[in-house]
């Protein structure tokens, strides 16, 4: 079951963050309270959103490990956003 999670965090991130700021208060947590910050990572950044708001509700430290995570998230996110970009140069 967790994995079907993760899976479902991966293939849709904007959706899981949208119904994590209108159900729960997790998000709230992570911003204290600012809705600029969400509102940004929705639009650009919606994986390393999610990724920081787990960590700062688990208390964990953003050092090392967490912090490689944090940059597996940007890149994954910077992915999507220059993915299309490539296969429309690469069908001329």
């Amino acid at each position: 079951m967790p994995c079907l999670l993760v899976v479902l965090v991966l293939a849709f991130p904007r959706v899981v963050l949208a119904v994590l700021y209108f159900l729960t208060t997790y998000i709230d947590r992570a911003y204290h309270h600012s809705i600029l910050i969400p509102l940004l990572g929705f639009i650009f950044l919606p994986l390393t959103t999610l990724v920081y708001a787990w960590m700062v509700n688990s208390n964990l430290p953003l050092d090392t490990v967490n912090l490689v995570i944090i940059v597996i998230a940007i890149i994954i996110d910077l992915g999507g956003l220059g993915g299309g970009e490539w296969h429309r140069r690469r069908r001329w």
